[in-house]
């Protein structure tokens, strides 16, 4: 469709490609140009951190802010107690309420970086849905909102079917999930002001419930916007590495790991993530990723640190590229690699070369670590690495030594001062 926005936010989300579908994009788009929108995105807390995959809905939001609007994000402090079944084989392991409130600590810090949330007219504000939803009555619920829904329409969404396709179990617990989402729309709404609700489109069954409980309980007009599930152009799900997911907390993955993750990043994505995880103007993301042959490599590292600097500040993202120049061009050893550090009890009489590429990450299994030794992509202090019964003593490791998989992911090994 052409349609031509009024409104600077949804501007932004056609032109740079943020946006997927919409339940009404010129209602939205009117309101959007009248005045102060009030919009969320819920985030479940099943880990301490978000990760590369929640990085498109985090700067949603963060445009939200900045095309004058008022964003929440929403700690799923409740519905992590009952987990997303959306596109998922299997059920979610149930997380405890600490772990839930710890996960929830460890991802606040990522909000913090992308979004305002001081006392302004459109200072973000982070809530828990936790504050509603554990001290619903069952009977009231049911009675209140479960009457709203129609089974027969819930097991036509996508998210359920293509589970019960599978013939894969769907616990009532996960079956009640929807509702769930559905009111939390419903009390921002009531509590907030709250008319717009973002998501990745795997979400949309789930926002359109939302919006169509508002309108029965409350003859209200809500909206519903959501972002494409992105891939990369290589078929991998966005936010996954070789060494598992790209977590955007620094304790849990370093900066410079980060940073490589995007300089690592297929020729042919580098215009569509810049366009997608900067703020760079449109018509520089587009003469950068239009680069050709060697030039490309230039772009990739314009991406690596400005998406670096918007999570980890700008000093992290100059070290990070001042550690690969080091370790690519000239072959050091570069302060800000992962480090692995091992105690003499660790070492005891020596520890093999084939656990210490797992213990750094650098493969997953034994197995995995054998086989890149088998096929020459594993190197030791920039030699290739051929035996894989090599033993390392306190000796060997009396400097540190830097290990090796492929070209591009590098980690040190040294002695516990």
């Amino acid at each position: 469709m052409t349609y031509h926005p009024k409104s600077d936010f949804m501007a932004v989300m056609m032109q740079r490609g943020y946006l997927a579908d919409c339940t009404d994009y010129q209602a939205l788009d009117e309101a959007l140009s009248q005045g102060v929108v009030t919009a969320y995105i819920g985030y479940d807390a099943t880990a301490k951190s978000l990760h590369v995959g929640h990085l498109l809905n985090i700067m949603m939001l963060r445009w939200f802010q900045k095309t004058g609007h008022k964003p929440i994000t929403l700690m799923g402090g409740g519905t992590t107690k009952v987990g997303d079944p959306s596109f998922r084989a299997d059920e979610r392991p149930l997380l405890t309420p600490d772990q839930i409130d710890a996960n929830i600590d460890g991802m606040k810090q990522v909000f913090a970086k992308y979004l305002d949330y001081g006392e302004s007219g459109n200072g973000a504000l982070m809530l828990n849905n936790a504050e509603w939803l554990d001290g619903l009555n069952y009977l009231e619920f049911l009675r209140d909102i479960g009457r709203h829904f129609s089974v027969n329409r819930m097991l036509s969404f996508e998210s359920v079917k293509s589970r019960l396709d599978r013939e894969q179990s769907l616990s009532f617990l996960e079956f009640n999930y929807m509702i769930l989402q559905a009111y939390d729309f419903l009390e921002l709404y009531r509590r907030y002001g709250c008319t717009l609700q973002m998501g990745g489109s795997d979400q949309w069954g789930n926002i359109v419930n939302g919006i169509d409980l508002t309108r029965r309980v409350l003859d209200e007009e809500i909206y519903g916007l959501t972002s494409p599930l992105l891939t990369t152009s290589d078929g991998r799900k966005m936010g996954k590495s070789q060494g598992g997911a790209i977590w955007l907390n620094s304790d849990m993955l370093s900066p410079y790991e980060f940073w490589q993750f995007w300089r690592n990043t297929t020729d042919a994505d580098v215009g569509r993530f810049l366009k997608l995880y900067t703020e760079m103007p449109l018509d520089e993301c587009e003469r950068l990723g239009a680069l050709a042959g060697s030039e490309i490599n230039d772009a990739k590292i314009v991406l690596a640190n400005e998406v670096t600097a918007l999570c980890h500040g700008a000093e992290a993202a100059a070290a990070a590229e001042a550690t690969a120049r080091e370790v690519f061009e000239k072959g050091g050893v570069g302060d800000d690699l992962p480090t692995l550090e091992l105690s003499p009890a660790d070492l005891g009489d020596g520890i093999s070369i084939v656990q210490l590429i797992v213990k750094t990450g650098l493969a997953k299994s034994g197995k995995e670590a054998k086989r890149l030794i088998a096929e020459n992509g594993a190197r030791i202090d920039d030699a290739p690495l051929t035996d894989a019964g090599m033993m390392l003593d306190a000796g060997a490791l009396a400097s540190p030594v830097k290990l090796s998989a492929g070209k591009k992911r590098h980690a040190l090994v040294k002695l516990a001062d």
